[in-house]
């Protein structure tokens, strides 16, 4: 069976995550999704993130079917780890991150490149 991985904040779902998750989970396989721990997200978005705690984001994303594991790291060190060790056949992530450097990429076998909901961002939902 296929290993599938993805990480972000997850803090308030969107179109855009459920699109993202969604075509994870058509791949196939099992579905494992790294999600920034509380401090973490409070220190990258501001003191007033995350909007939903790590345990109500875990508690939400367990409730999309083909979810099949959520894990939480607090750094970029943590985040390779969990990838080392969860060994994904095929990590999924945001078309915005091609040129970027991307955590955990030599521990997986490929990396698909999922097109961004133009418009759509937790930020900007949460600033409205």
């Amino acid at each position: 069976m296929k290993k599938i991985w993805l990480n972000g904040c997850f803090d308030v779902l969107h179109y855009g995550h459920f699109q993202l998750i969604a075509h994870a989970v058509s791949m196939g396989g099992q579905v494992k999704i790294g999600i920034d721990s509380d401090r973490r997200v409070r220190e990258s978005k501001g003191e007033d993130r995350p909007f939903h705690t790590q345990h109500q984001r875990i508690s939400n994303l367990l409730q999309i079917n083909g979810v099949n594991g959520v894990v939480v790291f607090d750094s970029d060190k943590e985040l390779s780890d969990l990838i080392k060790e969860y060994k994904p056949d095929i990590f999924v992530i945001g078309e915005e991150y091609r040129d970027r450097g991307i955590i955990g990429r030599k521990h997986t076998k490929e990396i698909k490149f999922f097109p961004k909901v133009v418009g759509l961002s937790t930020t900007k939902l949460l600033d409205e």
